[in-house]
């Protein structure tokens, strides 16, 4: 296949075939995150949201760009139940879900805060998408994306609470999540400027706390970091799978048990041997709250397109 994105002239080109992809991850990672939404509530099992959105996807065509990330209150990302996880949902929980589909490698991205039986946290929540909205507005060929982040940081700031400094939205290519181009929340001077034709994904996080997260304990998300030999059979077999099924894209324990049962001290395995890293779960320096919004923008010439509206 041609890749992702060509450059020529400092354009990027996308051909019939990359945008019909791009219009279709976007659409199935919409559904998923709004039958997310439907799904939460008090006394509900986090796995079962999780596997149903994925289910989603899957059904529908697409594949899973990541691990459907459940994260609670002070946790800003990547934390996703595992095969085994009785966590419910508790009155009061302030819920980012953060799902994501390819076609043929193509991308969509998108979250949404959810507050589970009460309204006490609708300013934080609200805080986030209006943040989204303005950058959404600004994200077009030739700003840059220090102007993107200020204008998350003022709406953020504006509501008399935090943007989190040290989380982004990111560029978008072909099999990579991460792909050069960082959407920060604050207005850091730097002046990349967006481009025609990139996809980003941009997603603004609001807290009442410090406005920084550092890291936890694993969120049970993991990633292919090298390709070496192991000596033993029963991990190389499960590495060979995941090198297969899931490529350069973040994988979960509950992916794995379905590879091979039991997957959990074969991926210790992989961790030991520095073939695999782990996602540590991303946690509000002063266990502030923490809202969510997120979608996938594909950047036009004076029109920007919302592939997960």
């Amino acid at each position: 296949m041609a890749p992702f994105l060509k450059r020529r002239s400092k354009m990027y080109l996308l051909d019939d075939h990359a945008v019909e992809c791009i219009h279709k991850a976007g659409r199935l990672s919409s559904e998923a995150r709004e039958l997310g939404r439907s799904l939460v509530g008090e006394g509900i099992k986090l796995r079962d949201v999780a596997e149903a959105m994925e289910s989603h996807i899957l059904e529908h065509g697409g594949r899973l760009a990541f691990p459907v990330n459940i994260s609670l209150n002070d946790t800003a990302a990547h934390f996703t139940p595992n095969t085994i996880d009785d966590m419910v949902f508790q009155r009061g929980d302030v819920v980012k879900l953060d799902v994501g589909a390819h076609v043929d490698g193509y991308l969509g991205d998108t979250a949404t805060t959810v507050e589970v039986g009460t309204r006490n946290w609708q300013p934080l929540i609200r805080a986030a998408e209006r943040a989204l909205e303005m950058a959404l507005e600004m994200a077009k060929d030739g700003v840059t994306v220090g102007t993107i982040g200020g204008v998350v940081e003022r709406s953020i700031k504006e509501a008399n609470l935090r943007p989190v400094v040290n989380l982004s939205g990111h560029e978008m290519k072909r099999y990579n999540l991460h792909a050069g181009l960082s959407i920060p929340n604050i207005d850091d001077g730097t002046l990349t400027k967006v481009r025609e034709n990139m996809l980003l994904a941009i997603e603004p996080f609001a807290t009442n706390g410090q406005g920084q997260v550092s890291n936890g304990r694993s969120g049970n998300i993991y990633r292919v970091l090298r390709d070496r030999p192991l000596k033993d059979p029963d991990a190389e077999r499960l590495f060979g799978r995941i090198k297969e099924e899931f490529t350069t894209l973040p994988f979960c324990e509950r992916w794995c048990d379905r590879l091979q049962p039991n997957s959990g001290p074969l991926l210790r395995v992989l961790l030991r041997h520095g073939v695999i890293s782990t996602y540590p779960v991303l946690v509000e320096a002063k266990q502030g709250m923490v809202s969510q919004a997120e979608h996938t923008v594909l950047v036009g010439n004076g029109r920007n397109e919302i592939t997960t509206a």
